[in-house]
């Protein structure tokens, strides 16, 4: 289970992402499109195009979850 600490940011990315891309094509996405550090701790939500699915992308201090 993901326990994110208590002033944690969540930040929802409202526009579909494709599926395909792993933990580093989500991370390079934070980067380049919302111009926000993915290595802080924030918690990122991403969806699918059909919104019938989702993808949590954080960092736990070793590592992306």
């Amino acid at each position: 289970m993901l326990m994110p600490s208590q002033g944690v940011r969540i930040l929802v990315v409202t526009k579909p992402v494709d599926f395909r891309k792993g933990h580093d094509g989500l991370a390079a996405l934070v980067q380049s499109a919302l111009a926000e550090d993915p290595f802080t701790g924030t918690v990122f939500v991403f969806r699918a195009k059909r919104a019938d699915r989702m993808k949590i992308l954080f960092w736990d201090g070793s590592g992306l979850v």
